[in-house]
């Protein structure tokens, strides 16, 4: 399906994009927009613990089946999918990745970007994650960088979507997006992820909660929600 709206996610790790922000993906999937994520790794050290208690497999092995989960999820969710293979624990982006991920601001234009927290001192590949993706954005503007006099870009609106403990992370959302209409889909992308299960009804009473909250803020009926932190502002002509 041909679209000129898109949205661009760039997650450190597969797991990622599904929990936080599986709803927001399958939403615009679902309203025409070509939706793309950028996974950084395979999530093949800490994020496959499971993996490795089994003993005696190999670090391609894993990054295999982590592939093939996140694949299968990002299609069950309405996106296509690109690894960059920087590794976890630690991610370390290089500059070659770097100048693949301006391309990709400056080829796809996204009227969006979803990204980590800007704390976590639970894993600091998130917020690295979040640093690469505002540094491409950045360069992404900068006309002198592979110069082109047809080069039009407009820098998109970042949204950071929610950590596993907020508080810990000076997370503090100013967006509530409703997802019902695609809770089943992100349900079911959950369940790609078979070796975390025990996070399935986590994320299913995160995503009540910030139902609830969205209810209240806007007066109107809604069961699941995801939250999201805008980082710049936005521009209106009135207020309501």
């Amino acid at each position: 399906m041909a679209t000129d709206k898109t949205g661009l996610v760039v997650t450190a790790h597969p797991g990622d994009f599904v929990w936080r922000a599986g709803g927001a993906i399958a939403l615009h999937a679902a309203r025409g927009y070509r939706m793309k994520i950028v996974c950084l790794s395979f999530g093949e050290r800490g994020e496959s613990q499971w993996a490795w208690k089994k003993g005696g497999v190999s670090l391609a092995e894993v990054k295999a089946q982590r592939r093939d989960e996140a694949e299968r999820a990002a299609a069950t969710l309405g996106a296509e999918i690109e690894f960059f293979d920087a590794g976890d624990y630690p991610l370390h982006p290089t500059p070659e990745m770097l100048d693949r991920l301006v391309d990709i601001y400056r080829d796809l234009k996204p009227a969006f970007v979803l990204t980590h927290s800007l704390e976590d001192p639970y894993n600091v590949d998130h917020p690295e994650a979040t640093r690469f993706a505002q540094e491409a954005r950045i360069i992404a503007q900068a006309a002198g960088h592979k110069p082109s006099p047809d080069l039009a870009y407009a820098a998109p609106p970042v949204f950071l979507f929610e950590p596993h403990q907020p508080e810990q992370c000076n997370y503090k959302p100013n967006v509530i997006l409703n997802i019902d209409e695609v809770w089943e889909t992100k349900r079911k992308a959950f369940e790609v992820l078979a070796a975390q299960k025990h996070l399935w009804e986590y994320y299913t009473r995160v995503a009540l909660n910030r139902g609830v909250q969205g209810g209240r803020n806007s007066g109107k009926a809604m069961t699941y929600g995801e939250a999201y932190q805008r980082i710049f502002p936005e521009i209106v002509e009135v207020l309501a």
